[in-house]
């Protein structure tokens, strides 16, 4: 498969020529859906606005909030006039929003009003008090230099803030011949996109990433999944992470299908959206369709046109995934495997992959794509079928991160290979599985367990709903494992006994769970993976608090 020389824009108007009456997206709880041929006109006035508002190319525009019409429409404005989209979690407080907006050298910032009862505007006032008497596009904040605008996404009255109608009314005194001289000064290899990494270690870092590391990422992303303009992809993932943002969007625009948009995930939404909307694919991290499956009023819903999805962001549960493609109809589902810093998927299974190569591995590597595994000690490949840390190398490779060489050198060697921190497996065909982090590997006397392995046995206990494994300190072993499972509804509640005594004979001793703790729910991020982390920390509490 030949790479695509395109920008962002160039993709969006390639669709609108050979697609311009079909629905490029769809809110289904709003009842606003648009062509490709209107979709275009919006990007098109946001453009105009945003070069209106002083904004030029390169410029680092910051957008917070959840998956509205603004957000969408902002992505391909700024992939048409040139200006870097800042992606912002939705979850941030005031110290990460104030850290990324100066970090990123921000001079815009998108924000909606408020997301999931939390005031973005009360905290944005905290981090910029001076907003109360700055005139609109002349903030001047010390602890933040360069933010110059901000546009709210909202119907209210703003003495001192831009609402997005009036970028919008902006635009109007430029002219398309204006837009389309910008548009001829962009290059796919340009800089389009900086996400920041989840930040568990040590403070996040700007992912620099260009039109031609994600508008060919999403377009081999739709390919593995067989995607054509036929076809309907339902997006309840956040667009701030790149599952969203190009595995969602980029994906479907490469081949002109149809976005089915969620603000917020909420299982039930998801079900209806699918149901009413007929959509043939779905995406979600492995916790959400979790959700979507036990979700009480399952089985009112019909999923005969579902084909394709990806399930990603985390590991993918065996079980889950049998139960999507059993339940759920998405027989041709595939799992992608990647990091923000690959633009972001490196491998994918294909649809017409046998299923236990698509319930037990992340695929293999996407054309152009090379994959090695190695010896993080010594740099030298290992033998097929000998876990090591999975490196690779090609278009994907970010252009580096914002401002911070050490950083970047220390993820992409002198040769252009990305080390990931993750272990994998890869067999004589290409076909990997993700065993874990290196910093997960759990080492208990000497013995390397990693948890992917004890967590897909649990799952088959029939009163496990999800399972996450944490090594935890230990005087005589170096570590010991513990075990936070969250139980089905309805279920007689097992004992720390009754998990261990399943597991007895079935797997190695020094694999079972010494500490088992039943929980409701992780602690996640707003794209929807589980923190690791922090139940690390938790669970040394817990050890300690027995210990004494």
């Amino acid at each position: 498969m030949s790479l695509l020389q395109l920008t962002v824009g160039e993709l969006l108007e390639d669709k609108v020529k050979k697609y311009p009456d079909y629905e490029a997206f769809v809110y289904p709880e709003h009842d606003l859906r648009k062509t490709y041929e209107e979709f275009n006109e919006m990007v098109n006035d946001a453009a105009k606005g945003f070069m209106a508002l002083g904004v030029e190319k390169g410029d680092h525009i910051a957008i917070w909030s959840d998956n509205k019409p603004e957000w969408l429409i902002s992505q391909f404005a700024t992939g048409k006039m040139g200006a870097v989209l800042v992606t912002v979690n939705t979850n941030y407080q005031a110290k990460e929003l104030e850290y990324l907006l100066k970090q990123s050298d921000a001079t815009t910032l998108i924000l909606a009003e408020e997301f999931k009862g939390t005031s973005y505007l009360d905290i944005l006032f905290q981090v910029c008090p001076q907003l109360e008497t700055s005139p609109k596009g002349e903030l001047f904040a010390p602890n933040l230099p360069n933010l110059k605008n901000i546009v709210v996404l909202g119907k209210g009255n703003y003495e001192n803030l831009y609402t997005w109608d009036e970028i919008i009314q902006k635009g109007t005194q430029l002219s398309d011949e204006v837009l389309k001289r910008r548009q001829e000064t962009l290059h796919y290899k340009d800089v389009i996109n900086m996400q920041y990494t989840s930040g568990t270690t040590g403070f996040p870092k700007g992912v620099m990433l260009s039109h031609y590391n994600i508008v060919n990422n999403g377009n081999q992303v739709a390919e593995c999944m067989k995607l054509t303009e036929d076809d309907r992809l339902c997006i309840p993932v956040p667009f701030f992470h790149c599952f969203g943002c190009v595995l969602g969007t980029m994906a479907a625009v490469s081949q002109g299908s149809t976005m089915v948009i969620l603000e917020q995930f909420e299982p039930e939404k998801v079900l209806q959206a699918v149901e009413k909307e007929q959509c043939t694919a779905l995406h979600g991290v492995p916790t959400m369709f979790i959700a979507e499956l036990n979700h009480p009023s399952f089985n009112d819903f019909e999923f005969k046109h579902l084909r394709t999805g990806i399930m990603a962001g985390s590991t993918c549960p065996m079980e889950v995934m049998k139960n999507v493609m059993d339940k759920m109809g998405a027989t041709e589902i595939t799992i992608a495997y990647g990091q923000t810093e690959s633009s972001p998927v490196i491998t994918q299974t294909r649809t017409d992959d046998p299923i236990e190569l698509r319930v037990s591995t992340v695929g293999k590597a996407h054309p152009n794509v090379e994959v090695k595994v190695i010896d993080s000690s010594t740099g030298e490949e290992v033998p097929q079928g000998e876990p090591g840390e999975l490196c690779t190398r090609g278009y994907l490779v970010m252009e580096g991160y914002y401002k911070n060489k050490e950083a970047t050198y220390a993820a992409i060697d002198e040769e252009g290979w990305l080390h990931t921190g993750d272990i994998a497996v890869m067999d004589e065909q290409g076909y990997v599985e993700i065993t874990g982090r290196i910093k997960d590997m759990i080492i208990r006397g000497g013995e390397n367990i990693y948890p992917r392995e004890v967590e897909e046995f649990l799952y088959q206990h029939p009163d496990i709903l999800d399972v996450q494994v944490i090594g935890v300190p230990d005087e005589k072993y170096g570590e010991e494992l513990m075990a936070f499972i969250i139980l089905k509804e309805d279920v007689s509640t097992p004992s720390q006994a009754d998990i261990r005594a399943f597991c007895e004979g079935k797997i190695s001793r020094h694999k079972i769970p010494k500490y088992i703790q039943f929980t409701d729910e992780y602690p996640m991020t707003a794209s929807g993976k589980i923190q690791k982390f922090k139940l690390r920390q938790e669970a040394e509490e817990i050890v300690n608090t027995n210990v004494k």
